[in-house]
C-alpha cells in the first residue's frame, strides 16, 4: 500500500473555531430540518419542557404535513438516539414486504423486470413503519405525551401554510406524473388547477388522520378506519397489503454500529440500513492516510476518497441486508484490520478499476449483480436539547411522493419502498451465494437502505449530529462532512456547504456536484483513467455541533437545498 507521504494531521473537533456566522445558535437546543414549520414544531416542544426525542416526534409529524415529497406517515425510516445518561439506541421503523409478497413479483412471464412496476402504484408499497416507530421512541425515551407532541402538526394541517416555490414546482410535475391517481391529484394538485407559490395549503383529511393517531396511538393507524382505507386504496392500485400486515408491523430497537475515527466515536445506523457499516468501513480505510499535505478536493484527495468509496460499495452490494433474514459479517466489515487489508492494493498514483474490486475482496464474487437505483427523495433532521440528548433521524417515502397512491379520505401518501429490494437477483456463484439474494423480496422482510443518521462523540459527549437524504449518495455525503470537519478543520457550516462528489463502485464513475471539481483537477483525474460525470447538488445535510466558544449548539442547515434551522 502506498500511503500519502506526510505527517498525520488531525484537527481535534473540540478545538475547531466556529464559522464567523453560524447558521443558527442556541444555548438550550437546536432543530435543523427541511421546512421551517418542522423546525418551529420541534422548538415549540423543547420550550414546553420536552426532550430531543419528544421534539423529534413533533418534527417528524410536522414534516408529514409540510414536506409531502418525503415527510410521511405512510413510509418509514431510522432514528438514532444518544441520551445524556449514556444510552445509545437505534430505532428501525423501516417498511416491510407484505405477507403476500413474492420474490418475482416485479418480473414478467419471461423473467424480465417490468419497468415501473416497483415504483408506481399499489404493488410498490411496503407496510408503513413511521407511526409505530415514533410511538416506540416516545414511549421509551420521550417525556411528553403523544397528545402534546402532535399538536403542532395537526395545527399546521388544519390552518395550512404558504406553499414555497420549490413545493409548488413539485406539485406541478406531480400533476403530470400522477395521472390516474385521482386522490393524489385532488389533494396536491387541486385536480389540475395548480397551486402557485404563496398559496395557502390546508390538509383537512390529513388533520383527521393525525387526530386519530393522537387519540388512539398505533391503534388509530394500524387498525380501524385508517387501516381499512389504506388497504382499500392499496388494493385499488394492485397492491398486496392486508389488515393482518398492518396489525403485525413492529418497529425494532437495535444496537447502533460504532467505530472510532482519529479519537472520535462514530455512532450510526445498523442493518437493514447499509449506511452505518459502510460509513465506518470507509473511515477505517481513511484513518491510516495522511492529510496535512493534501489540498482539499485536489486530484490526490478525490482519488483517495473515490478508491475508498469503491471498496465499501462493493462490499455493500452483497453483504448487507435485513439482519433478521441474512447473516451479515458485521464484525469483519467494521474491523480496522479488514480495512487495512481492503486497501492493500491501493496506489495513490493510479486508478483501481471497479471490475477488479470484488465484494469482500473475493474474485469469485466478480459477476454478482449489484443493487439497482435507490431514490434520492428522503429527508433528514437533527435535534439536540438543553440536557445534551440528541436525535439523528432519516425518513422517507422512497421516491418523491412515493407510489403516488394517497389513502382516500385520509390525506396521506404511501411509499414505494418495495423498489429498494432486488427485483431480480443474479445467478449463484461457485459458493452457491446468489448475487443480491441477501436483499431479495421475502414476506415480512425489510428492504436494504442507505440512510445514515449519525452522531459523533468525544469522551462520552455529543459533538456532532448529522445525516442526509440522497439515496446511494447518503453514505458518501456523511463521510465527506465528517472528513471536512476532522481532516480539514472546517467549521460545521462550511463542512455542510462544501460541494461533494461520489463513487459507488458501479458504475465506475466519479459523480460530482457543482463546483466540486475544478477543470485542472478534472484533467488530472481523467489522465489517471477516471470517468467523471457532473450532476446537480445532492445530499441535503442537516447538522448540529457543540459550540466551543459559548458552550451551546450550532445548527448548520444545507441552505443550497432550502433547509432551515431554529434554536432557543
Amino acid at each position: 500500500m502506498k500511503f500519502i507521504q506526510s505527517v498525520i494531521f488531525v484537527m481535534v473537533l473540540a478545538n475547531i473555531l466556529p464559522a464567523a456566522q453560524p447558521g443558527v445558535y442556541g444555548n438550550n437546543g437546536v432543530v435543523v430540518a427541511h421546512t421551517q414549520q418542522a423546525c418551529d414544531a420541534g422548538i415549540e416542544i423543547l420550550q414546553a419542557g420536552g426532550n430531543a426525542v419528544d421534539a423529534a416526534v413533533a418534527v417528524s409529524y410536522a414534516l408529514a404535513v409540510s414536506h409531502p415529497q418525503a415527510g410521511n406517515i405512510g413510509g418509514g425510516g431510522f432514528m438514532l438516539i444518544q441520551m445524556a445518561d449514556g444510552q445509545s439506541v437505534a430505532i428501525d421503523f423501516r417498511e416491510m414486504a407484505p405477507g403476500n409478497a413474492t420474490r418475482d413479483m416485479f418480473l414478467d412471464d419471461s423473467g424480465k423486470v417490468v419497468p415501473g412496476k416497483s415504483v408506481k402504484g399499489g404493488l410498490a408499497v411496503g407496510v408503513p413503519g413511521t407511526v409505530a416507530g415514533l410511538q416506540l421512541a416516545l414511549d421509551k425515551y420521550g417525556s411528553l405525551s403523544r397528545q402534546k407532541v402532535m399538536k403542532p402538526a395537526i395545527r399546521i394541517a388544519q390552518r395550512g401554510f404558504e406553499i414555497p416555490y420549490h413545493l409548488a414546482y413539485s406539485f406541478g410535475w406531480l400533476n403530470q406524473s400522477a395521472a390516474g391517481f385521482d386522490e393524489t391529484r385532488r389533494i396536491f394538485c387541486r385536480n389540475g388547477e395548480l397551486y402557485m407559490p404563496g398559496d395557502l395549503f390546508k390538509q383537512p383529511d390529513l388533520a383527521k388522520t393525525l387526530k386519530l393517531i393522537q387519540k388512539h396511538g398505533n391503534v388509530g393507524f394500524y387498525s380501524g378506519e385508517v387501516a381499512e382505507a389504506l388497504v382499500k386504496s392499496n388494493l385499488k392500485y394492485g397492491g398486496k397489503i392486508s389488515l393482518k400486515d398492518l396489525e403485525n408491523y413492529k418497529p425494532v430497537i437495535r444496537k447502533p454500529v460504532t467505530g472510532n475515527y482519529r479519537g472520535f466515536e462514530i455512532l450510526s445506523m445498523p442493518p437493514p440500513s447499509s449506511g452505518g457499516i459502510a460509513l465506518i468501513s470507509m473511515l477505517n480505510m481513511l484513518e491510516p492516510m495522511r492529510f496535512d499535505s493534501i489540498g482539499w478536493h485536489s486530484a490526490q484527495h478525490i482519488q483517495l476518497l473515490a478508491e475508498v468509496e469503491k471498496r465499501a460499495y462493493a462490499d455493500r452490494s452483497v453483504w448487507l441486508a435485513d439482519p433478521d433474514y441474512f447473516d451479515i459479517p458485521q464484525e469483519k466489515l467494521l474491523s480496522k484490520a479488514y480495512a487495512y487489508y481492503r486497501m492493500a492494493d491501493y496506489d495513490s498514483l493510479t486508478i483501481t478499476p471497479s471490475d477488479s474490486i470484488y465484494p469482500l475482496n473475493d474474485k469469485d464474487l466478480a459477476k454478482i449483480q449489484v443493487l439497482g437505483h435507490e431514490s434520492e427523495e428522503t429527508t433528514h433532521f437533527s435535534v439536540v436539547d438543553r440536557w445534551g440528548n440528541a436525535v439523528s433521524m432519516t425518513t422517507t417515502l422512497n421516491w418523491s411522493f412515493g407510489s403516488y397512491v394517497t389513502v382516500e379520505g385520509f390525506g396521506f401518501l404511501l411509499n414505494n419502498e418495495m423498489d429498494d429490494f432486488s427485483s431480480k437477483p443474479g445467478e449463484p456463484n461457485s459458493f452457491g451465494l446468489i448475487g443480491n439474494d441477501a436483499n431479495a423480496i421475502e414476506p415480512g422482510k425489510r428492504m436494504l437502505s442507505s440512510m445514515t443518521p449519525t452522531i459523533v462523540m468525544k469522551d462520552g459527549k455529543v459533538l456532532v449530529v448529522l445525516g442526509a437524504p440522497g439515496g446511494s449518495t447518503i453514505i458518501t455525503t456523511v463521510l465527506q462532512v465528517i472528513s471536512n470537519l476532522v481532516d480539514f478543520g472546517m467549521p460545521l457550516q462550511d463542512a455542510v456547504n462544501a460541494p461533494r462528489f461520489h463513487h459507488q463502485w458501479q458504475p465506475d464513475m466519479i459523480q460530482f456536484g457543482p463546483r466540486a471539481i475544478s477543470k485542472d483537477t478534472a484533467n488530472l483525474l481523467q489522465q489517471m483513467g477516471y470517468q467523471l460525470s457532473e450532476r446537480s447538488a445532492y445530499g441535503e445535510v442537516n447538522a448540529i455541533s457543540r459550540d466551543r466558544v459559548f458552550g451551546g449548539w450550532v445548527g448548520a442547515p444545507d441552505y443550497r437545498i432550502t433547509s432551515h434551522g431554529k434554536a432557543y
